[in-house]
């Protein structure tokens, strides 16, 4: 059995013997033995991140990015709890530290597959904390000097990310799925430097069809000269078809499973609608907090992992 599925099945007994679950949607990236684990000091990982990615990623820049810098800077009213890196009076958080730790798993993922750009973000039942996990990565992301990021809402069926960055809701994807505008009209640039953002757009009844008519492939091949990283926001895996289809058009799939919630065989189940797409890595979220690391790791709990494969 893996080490997923390891802290799965502690996180269910835990459960039913009546542990209370930790409350804060937050993650920990926990150092493993695995290939993908850092030996250095986390301070260095910005810089880190940025070597391997100089050293083996061509930069955007090969085709007109001049329709993004003349977008407005917007100005978005984040809900600052859920949203880390856009409280600019926030130096320092256990959290923040997590999606830099993240961060630097997916750049050494980068240097060992050149082509690696475009990342699915699902999980596989409704509320594990892939929206949260999805936006401030991409927050992460963009603190490096040069790296521009574009956050896509792809959960068609119950768009919400514009919620939690207090962004417009429309025009979004949808829009630009139905034919009605073309991709310059649907992205929006953010207040953090180089964060550009597709919201989902009205939500609307075929969103199946609309994946599926290759506007969406279009799109993520288009914007992937324009971008360093563009991370998916998609569907839940396991009550609907939608993830599979927009992770067809991605570079690979992170997956997002809450401790204290995912059983086992839903996992499972998830991990195998994915046969012909790479697993980058797990992230497990909303583990239980031990009283060793109350201190450091306060309300976001321990033991959020990330493998891959597993």
């Amino acid at each position: 059995m893996s080490r997923i599925h390891e802290a799965l099945k502690r996180a269910e007994e835990e459960r039913e013997n009546g542990v209370a679950a930790v409350s804060a949607p937050a993650l920990r990236v926990e150092e493993s033995r695995s290939e993908f684990a850092s030996s250095g000091p986390r301070v260095s990982e910005d810089d880190r991140s940025l070597k391997a990615d100089s050293q083996s990623v061509s930069e955007p820049g090969d085709v007109d990015d001049g329709f993004l810098t003349a977008l407005p800077q917007q100005e978005w009213k984040p809900d600052l709890k859920r949203m880390l890196f856009m409280d600019r009076s926030r130096h320092y958080d256990p959290g923040m530290e997590e999606f830099r730790t993240l961060r630097s798993r997916l750049y050494q993922l980068k240097e060992k597959t050149k082509s690696l750009r475009t990342i699915m973000v699902a999980s596989a039942l409704p509320g594990e904390g892939k929206t949260f996990v999805s936006t401030n990565l991409a927050q992460a992301l963009v603190r490096q000097h040069g790296r521009r990021v574009l956050l896509i809402d792809a959960d068609v069926r119950k768009p919400h990310m514009h919620q939690s960055l207090g962004a417009a809701e429309a025009p979004g994807l949808v829009d630009y799925l139905s034919g009605s505008l073309n991709q310059e009209s649907v992205v929006q640039r953010g207040p953090l430097d180089n964060l550009f953002f597709i919201p989902g757009g009205k939500a609307v009844s075929n969103p199946s069809e609309l994946i599926a008519n290759g506007r969406l492939k279009a799109l993520l091949e288009n914007m992937r000269n324009l971008f360093h990283w563009i991370i998916v926001d998609s569907s839940p895996v396991v009550p609907v078809s939608d993830a599979t289809l927009v992770a067809s058009a991605c570079d690979g799939v992170l997956l997002v499973l809450q401790a204290d919630t995912t059983p086992v065989t839903i996992a499972q189940k998830a991990r195998q609608e994915f046969k012909n797409i790479p697993i980058l890595g797990v992230v497990l979220n909303r583990s239980k907090e031990s009283p060793a690391e109350s201190s450091y790791y306060y309300s976001y709990g321990r033991n959020r992992t990330f493998e891959q494969n597993s």
